[in-house]
């Protein structure tokens, strides 16, 4: 079975985050089934929009740390390299569906989708610099150009995560739903009958003013976050993590 599902219903495409005994944790075969689905949307005139769900309890809990200190991505042509800049780039209408745990990409992700519906039971983070990582994604420009500077300075160095309740506050989210994969459901039905080149311009121009200077902030990022993943500062803090997770 895929960790990644790909499935179509009418002229929306799912892509649905599929290894829910290790809470969706993301590996590099993952982020490339990923950019994969993404990429092939994006070509598919029968695909008006895209919906990132997940199995089981937890949207995800990040990466997979123990892949990623097996094979770290230290190029733009990495898998998780070539996933964000397919999450970047990406056309058309893309909505997220969250319950459980969103950790780190799993919540950066969310600031390129343009509709993100939560579970009560979404709780998001982005404990990088826990890890002796930087923020990743864009999410360093993003994040604070959506909740203002010190909202996001306290969030991104302390680790701390919030739920739903906040995360709508914040603008992370639309909308908050007991079955959040039927709202988004039913929200992408609604955008995929619109005229289709017109939501592309839409979203095109609602993207704009932004666009080259996150794929700037993007690749800054990821010059640091691939130094940061050799560091013995970060090796330190991931054999402490997988000592925690050990334990407990």
């Amino acid at each position: 079975m895929s960790e990644i599902l790909d499935t179509q219903v009418g002229a929306v495409r799912y892509l649905s985050f599929n290894r829910p005994a290790k809470m969706n944790a993301l590996t590099r075969d993952m982020y490339a089934g990923l950019a994969h689905g993404l990429n092939e949307a994006a070509g598919d005139f029968g695909v008006r929009a895209v919906v990132i769900t997940s199995e089981g309890d937890h949207f995800t809990a990040g990466n997979d740390i123990m892949d990623f200190m097996d094979n770290p991505p230290t190029s733009d042509s990495s898998e998780v390299g070539t996933f964000l800049a397919a999450l970047l780039n990406f056309p058309k209408p893309l909505i997220a569906a969250v319950k459980g745990n969103a950790v780190g990409v799993g919540t950066t992700m969310l600031l390129h989708c343009d509709v993100v519906v939560a579970a009560p039971s979404a709780n998001f983070s982005m404990p990088f610099a826990s890890l002796g990582l930087v923020p990743e994604a864009g999410s360093t420009f993003l994040f604070p150009a959506l909740v203002g500077y010190q909202r996001a300075a306290r969030i991104f160095m302390t680790g701390e995560s919030f739920g739903a309740e906040a995360a709508m506050e914040m603008g992370l989210v639309s909308e908050i739903s007991s079955d959040a994969l039927n709202a988004a459901s039913k929200i992408a039905a609604q955008i995929a009958e619109q005229p289709p080149q017109a939501i592309i311009n839409t979203k095109a121009l609602l993207k704009a003013r932004q666009h080259d200077s996150v794929a700037a902030v993007m690749r800054a990022e990821f010059e640091i976050f691939a130094m940061a993943l050799q560091s013995d500062e970060a090796m330190g803090a991931f054999m402490k993590f997988m000592a925690k997770k050990g334990s407990s």
